[in-house]
């Protein structure tokens, strides 16, 4: 499966974009395939360690000082077969 993970952090002591790069760190370090992309990320791998990941960087994020999140998943699976990020992205890729 793949997932589209977008976390918006709010903080009252942090800028919001140094907390995306601790989440996008965390994605990073998973060892799951992912492509960063302006609005959200994308997270190819198996649903458990996918749903982990995303309560991780949530975590990650109230640690590194955030005081609130909205976190956005859009999830595609399918019954038979493997979903990838290269199926979407192969005829965009110069």
């Amino acid at each position: 499966m793949n997932i589209a993970l977008q976390v918006l952090p709010k903080s009252k002591t942090k800028e919001t974009y140094e907390l995306v790069d601790d989440a996008i760190e965390v994605i990073k370090n998973s060892g799951l395939k992912y492509q960063v992309c302006p609005f959200e990320t994308a997270i190819e791998g198996p649903y458990d360690e996918i749903m982990n990941l995303v309560e991780k960087v949530q975590k990650v994020c109230f640690e590194e000082g955030a005081d609130e999140l909205m976190v956005y998943v859009k999830i595609q699976n399918r019954k038979n077969s493997k979903v990838t990020i290269e199926e979407k992205m192969i005829k965009y890729i110069e």
